[in-house]
């Protein structure tokens, strides 16, 4: 009575749905029409078969309850089915479409490659690189299947004999039947995540149903995979999916972390651990839990003895073997190039924006314009020469602290000041806002700290206090350096620090500083390019006191520059020379000629992107520029007065090795071709003539190999707060910063703070390293293909070389020289015969 009472109910439940469906999809007039004539279809049936069939037999009420109880049930199971597939009325959740399916997507780590094809970086949410099933070891393969699937290969997705087993165990409360759940299965679950809340749906809240449906879903979904791949297809599809812990995903990724091998190398034992990991990848990690990974092995191991995988022999042999690791694991901002990687990221993450990719999911291929030679070299050659600088800098200073005022007083409140800009100030401040005595109490706390050690370019182990650690770093000269083709636009070589792990910031593109003396070839150009000044470098300007008086912010101001050595000649000084010397103030006089407002311009016109103010003192660089700017700006004078915009990416792929897009850079004409070549030209004499600033370049580093010619220029601001070289060759411009990581950080003299002392050093050994490697092939600059139309050939006899500062210090060549400068500095130049090409 009872089951009738339930069928009869169960047949209107279904009869109501049908009727609801059907009003749905053809309207309530035409549902009612085809329910009517499907019950008088159904009096008419019955009353044929009530004639046919003798209804009081003894057993007829039987048989039809049974019929009419599978049909039923196979009814409903349809419904069931379809409401599963297609999500009726958002009951059940989404399942994976057919696309997907086909398809099947999951987070690939995207890989940054050099130009000359060395990988330099991953960037992932699950660091994951997928490998075809022929990079897979067959060790693998068996280990798998012996221990989550014996029947892999006599199935279609479900194993019902396996299923079966389970049920028996639960009834007869065997705990030894292993799991019914088949690879394939466990595939969608992962591929799929069958069970995230966002394919659950309203029924998928109820307890016990919401089991039911996502293990259906998981059925269906596997029964499809078998459909549309091989059985290869999903083992492989399997170990590039699953999680091993350690945030590490994919075979690929494992075998490198925890055994450093790829994983068609992977032997019995290995292949062990990691297939034991998929049963719980915190209990049996190896690194957390040795003794338990090693039990959960030998189970993997067994497996494969009872399944004809191993006879019992090896099986023991390798049981008694000890697990051996030779961990590995990936970081982003592993190997060099880390300052460069992040410039990357933020090109890419704004491409992908606009294009609809991912960089930490889809598994992109980057390619950049770094080359891996080049980048080391500089790498070691930033390291070699701040290790030398830097103890220069202690013996500079000794046991005085080097934060000094503009009158050279040491600033007694600077780490009390500064540290209220760092984090753990602002933590502290939030969590004892009423209390200062607590903050100080934390930030004077000592612990054990990890620093960065000068010393030997690593790290040190420390007792030290947040403000013990502040004043250690301070203390610390901080640089960056650039290289790029000035023709393609590509960067070779980017190196925005010591070292990335202790110093976040970048100081290529993200530190911006005073350039001093190195913004003067804006002044130059833009007098020799203007056709309504049209100098020539021969040009003359007196070399004597300058001085000017303007207006700035509605307030009267008047400024008087002075030679670095702080002495004039009162002679007319050629703008050749004039630039090469780095006089002062001859660049002030000439600024004053032709307009602050057109530097200003001209500067703009060659990129640089900062803000700048048309004052008088625009030529000695006293506005902050970035050195990625000037790098830039510099390219115009070897490209034929071309600017070209710096690239990092030449090009993008998908998972696939298909190119989505290539990159070239931006072009435009700057200034004519020959004032670019006149520019070089006077650029040169600062390296190869009498009294040069940059000559010294020359003589203390190999860079004249094959003929190899260069210009460049120094620039020092005031106090030696910033030094810096920019240098331009046939196929590079290379430019290099150095300063404090405070302005009030610096030398107390220009002997050992301007930029021919502390920024031209490291691009002299980047370009000796370079051309020793012959990563690029020294040479002459080319020549001309048009006829010269103005003077430029009036090279300056030997003199001595002056000081690139802006003058706050005294004579840069003294009679007498201490030690440290030796050490820096080198002997004195021979005098050149100017008159001849190097």
């Amino acid at each position: 009575m009872l089951f009738r009472a339930f069928r009869s109910r169960l047949a209107t439940l279904i009869n109501r749905i049908a009727y609801r469906i059907t009003s749905l999809v053809t309207g309530k007039s035409k549902a009612d029409e085809l329910f009517h004539s499907y019950r008088q279809n159904k009096r008419s049936l019955r009353g044929w078969w009530e004639d046919k069939v003798d209804v009081n037999a003894r057993y007829y009420r039987t048989i039809v309850t049974v019929w009419k109880t599978l049909v039923y049930g196979f009814v409903l199971f349809a419904v069931y089915i379809f409401s599963v597939e297609t999500n009726f009325l958002w009951l059940m959740g989404s399942m994976p479409s057919v696309e997907d399916l086909q398809n099947p997507k999951v987070a690939q780590s995207s890989e940054i490659y050099t130009a000359d094809g060395v990988m330099i970086g991953k960037f992932y949410t699950e660091n994951r690189t997928p490998v075809p099933y022929k990079q897979i070891s067959p060790n693998l393969v068996k280990a798998l299947i012996a221990t989550e699937d014996a029947r892999f290969y006599r199935h279609s997705g479900i194993d019902y004999k396996a299923m079966a087993s389970v049920a028996w165990g639960i009834v007869t409360g065997a705990t030894d039947r292993g799991g019914g759940s088949t690879i394939t299965q466990q595939l969608a679950k992962k591929l799929f995540k069958t069970r995230k809340s966002g394919a659950r749906g309203l029924l998928g809240y109820v307890p016990g149903l919401s089991t039911l449906i996502y293990k259906t879903k998981e059925w269906l979904t596997a029964i499809k995979l078998e459909r549309n791949f091989t059985k290869e297809e999903i083992l492989t599809m399997y170990f590039n999916t699953v999680d091993y812990g350690n945030n590490t995903y994919g075979i690929n990724t494992a075998a490198k972390s925890y055994f450093s091998k790829s994983p068609d190398s992977l032997n019995v034992q290995e292949s062990a651990v990691l297939v034991g990991l998929q049963k719980a990848t915190t209990t049996y990690n190896p690194i957390r839990n040795m003794k338990r990974s090693l039990e959960r092995r030998n189970v993997v191991i067994d497996q494969m003895r009872k399944y004809g995988y191993l006879n019992a022999k090896q099986a023991d042999s390798i049981s008694a073997l000890p697990i051996e690791l030779k961990t590995k694991f990936e970081t982003p901002y592993d190997g060099n190039a880390n300052y460069f990687k992040n410039a990357v990221v933020d090109f890419v993450k704004k491409w992908g924006d606009e294009n609809g990719y991912d960089l930490y999911t889809d598994g992109l291929k980057i390619y950049t314009t770094i080359d891996s030679r080049m980048q080391e070299d500089a790498e070691e050659a930033m390291t070699q020469k701040m290790k030398q600088l830097q103890r220069v800098f202690e013996d500079h200073w000794r046991n005085q602290n080097p934060w000094r005022d503009e009158q050279g007083n040491e600033i007694t409140d600077f780490l009390p000041t500064v540290v209220k800009r760092t984090t753990k100030y602002r933590a502290l401040a939030a969590k004892f806002p009423n209390s200062p005595d607590s903050v100080a109490f934390y930030l004077n706390k000592k612990d054990t700290m990890t620093v960065y050690d000068w010393k030997n370019s690593g790290e040190m182990t420390k007792y030290w206090s947040s403000m013990d650690s502040l004043d250690y770093y301070k203390r610390i000269l901080r640089a960056g350096l650039m290289a790029m083709n000035p023709q393609t636009g590509q960067i070779r070589a980017w190196v925005g620090g010591l070292d990335y792990n202790y110093f976040k910031y970048d100081a290529v593109k993200q530190g911006k500083r005073q350039p001093g003396s190195t913004f003067k070839p804006f002044v130059y150009t833009a007098a020799i390019d203007d056709s309504t000044y049209n100098m020539n470098p021969c040009n003359e300007i007196v070399d004597k006191p300058f001085e000017k008086t303007y207006e700035e912010d509605g307030e009267e101001k008047v400024w008087k520059p002075r030679n670095a050595t702080g002495s004039y000649t009162y002679a007319p000084m050629t703008l050749r020379r004039a630039l090469a010397q780095s006089i002062n103030s001859v660049t002030a006089e000439l600024t004053d000629q032709i307009g602050a407002a057109n530097v200003v311009r001209y500067a703009k016109k060659m990129g640089i992107t900062t803000p700048l103010k048309a004052v008088p003192s625009i030529g000695l660089g006293p506005f902050d520029v970035s050195l990625y700017d000037m790098v830039a700006a510099y390219g115009v004078f070897a490209n034929n007065g071309t600017y070209t915009q710096p690239i990092l990416v030449t090009k993008i792929e998908d998972s696939n090795g298909k190119v989505i897009e290539e990159f070239q850079p931006e072009h435009r004409q700057a200034i004519s071709e020959e004032s670019a070549f006149l520019m070089l030209q006077m650029l040169r004499a600062g390296v190869e003539e009498a009294g040069g600033t940059s000559g010294s370049i020359r003589w203390r580093f190999n860079t004249t190999l094959n003929g190899n010619e260069m210009g460049g220029k120094t620039g020092t601001t005031s106090n030696n707060s910033d030094g810096w070289f920019m240098c331009v060759t046939r196929d590079l411009v290379v430019g290099a910063w150095v300063g404090g990581d405070d302005r009030s950080i610096h030398f107390r003299t220009t002997n050992l703070g301007e930029g021919a002392k502390t920024a031209l050093p490291i691009v002299g050994a980047f370009l000796e390293k370079i051309y020793k490697d012959k990563s690029v092939e020294p040479g002459p600059f080319p020549k001309p293909s048009f006829k010269v139309s103005k003077t430029y050939n009036c090279p300056t006899q030997w003199a001595p070389a002056e000081s690139d500062s802006l003058g706050i210090e005294g004579d840069s060549t003294p009679s007498k020289r201490s030690d440290e400068d030796d050490f820096l500095i080198g002997p004195p130049p021979i005098p050149l015969d100017t008159g001849r090409r190097n």
